[in-house]
């Protein structure tokens, strides 16, 4: 069942090559998508785009201010399961480029349906960045998304080394301890007997 599962969750999609772009709409909302944005978008750019603050501007923190604008509006979250190919691929590519992601192992059913909500299917690999969903890997389609989300490209930042997440220790059956067997009432039991010898 579970090899069955796995299997299932790693039906990995091809990404389509599509233009990305970045957008603000009327409310100041930013948004990241592959289609054109609508006519009353602001601050549109295509992906390839110099991002709007250089990476390499300082800031206050350990972080480049580009990433920390990134991450910010645009947090990563990668949905993966165990033995996937196209898994692997995809965090070696988020590591390569020093980008921060939460990584979510989908292995039991609490997660599966967490997969579902979030991307739409069970296919893993599935990255989010900020609300755009791509699912597959596809090695351009994921460096697109993530210049038009403005994060910093291979080799600005130091590459991570953010593993594959550890599987959940071994649930043990709760051992419970054996009752105690019940002791006879009445005149035969051991107080009553005990009570009887004394007053002898």
């Amino acid at each position: 069942m579970r090899f069955v599962l796995a299997a299932t969750l790693c039906a990995v999609a091809l990404g389509a090559s599509a233009q990305m772009y970045r957008w603000t709409d009327e409310k100041g909302r930013v948004h990241v998508t592959d289609t054109p944005p609508p006519a009353s978008a602001k601050g549109v750019k295509k992906s390839g785009a110099a991002p709007a603050e250089p990476a390499s501007k300082p800031s206050s923190g350990q972080e480049p201010y580009a990433l920390q604008q990134a991450r910010a509006g645009f947090p990563i979250t990668l949905y993966t399961t165990p033995n996937c190919a196209g898994c692997d691929a995809a965090r070696k590519l988020l590591n390569a480029r020093g980008a921060p992601f939460k990584e979510v192992s989908v292995i039991d059913a609490g997660q599966i349906e967490e997969l579902q909500k979030a991307v739409g299917s069970n296919a893993v690999p599935a990255m989010i960045v900020g609300s755009t969903v791509h699912k597959g890997f596809e090695d351009g389609a994921y460096h697109r998304l993530l210049d038009a989300a403005g994060y910093p490209k291979t080799g600005v930042l130091p590459p991570r080394s953010q593993a594959e997440p550890a599987p959940p220790p071994p649930q043990l059956p709760e051992v419970k301890p054996a009752p105690e067997p019940e002791r006879p009432a009445g005149p035969y039991a051991p107080e009553a007997v005990t009570q009887e010898t004394k007053k002898k």
